[in-house]
């Protein structure tokens, strides 16, 4: 299990070779989710078969912040990487942490170290309504395109930050960003309160040291 705790401190320090991480967190305004079925994919990806996660929300918006690595080496920032991002369900502090699983998942066959998580092959993660990502898997790459521009992805504060509404009736948007290092395999967690109850979500882009 990763420090998340750690990760999710603004100002937090990491250190590798003659690089040093710097933790920012940046505030990407609300997710709505109208049927509470949280998704976590690479948006460029997505297809009829991807699931939500196995702990249901309560419909409604949800604060999404993203937790970013600034990279500084030879003391200038040299890189910004997206480390995490976070869906935030209730303002309190996190006791424990779980992987996020949907229901296809098996965690008995799971070796230490191993996990489940979602595949990225455009570059990007996102968090939205099962929805969503039912619509997107309808899409063609000009429809993608059209609605996400890569000229427009910003490089700062938060690389690749897009926030599009997909579904105009319902009003649900996705939210995406760049994905860490780029393509990859990327896990989700659930933070729990110290009374059980469901903190938040967040999927880890590995790019901590």
């Amino acid at each position: 299990m990763p420090d998340l705790d750690r990760l999710l401190q603004a100002g937090s320090r990491y250190v590798q070779d003659d690089v040093t991480y710097i933790v920012e967190p940046h505030p990407l305004g609300a997710l709505k989710l109208p049927t509470g079925q949280l998704a976590a994919f690479d948006p460029g990806v997505t297809d009829e078969e991807d699931e939500p996660f196995s702990v249901p929300l309560t419909p409604g918006d949800y604060q999404v912040v993203a937790w970013v690595a600034v990279l500084d080496k030879e003391d200038r920032e040299w890189q910004r990487r997206v480390a995490a991002l976070q869906l935030v369900v209730r303002d309190e502090p996190v006791a424990t942490w779980e992987l996020a699983l949907v229901d296809s998942d098996e965690p008995d066959q799971l070796d230490d170290g191993e996990f489940f998580g979602y595949g990225v092959d455009t570059g990007a993660g996102a968090f939205a309504d099962l929805s969503v990502s039912r619509i997107l898997a309808d899409w063609d790459a000009d429809d993608f395109e059209d609605a996400f521009d890569p000229d427009d992805f910003p490089e700062a504060p938060v690389p690749g930050h897009f926030d599009q509404v997909v579904d105009e009736d319902s009003g649900a948007n996705v939210i995406m960003v760049e994905s860490g290092w780029g393509d990859g395999y990327y896990p989700t967690y659930v933070g729990r309160t110290e009374s059980g109850e469901v903190a938040c979500f967040v999927t880890d882009f590995l790019v901590a040291p």
